[in-house]
């Protein structure tokens, strides 16, 4: 489902897209902009989720652990 909004854009990327849009093969200038917008959306949402992924790397970094096997590190292991 399409939700209507609206946008503000310079004057000459108006005039661009009104002159341009047919020779491009879109059907309305509509659609022109929502070809762009979701090629936007897409670059920006990879973005963010390698903004994310890093943040997280960082953290796993950052975070301290836990000796799991301190309570048998003096044992010898040999001898049993």
């Amino acid at each position: 489902m399409m939700t209507q909004t609206k946008i503000q854009i310079k004057a000459e990327d108006y005039q661009f897209i009104k002159a341009a849009h047919k020779e491009l093969n879109y059907k309305t200038q509509s659609e022109y902009m929502r070809d762009a917008i979701q090629v936007q959306v897409a670059k920006d949402r990879m973005r963010l989720r390698q903004l994310k992924r890093e943040a997280a790397m960082e953290m796993i970094g950052k975070a301290a652990y836990e000796n799991l096997f301190e309570s048998i590190e003096g044992d010898d292991f040999e001898s049993r």
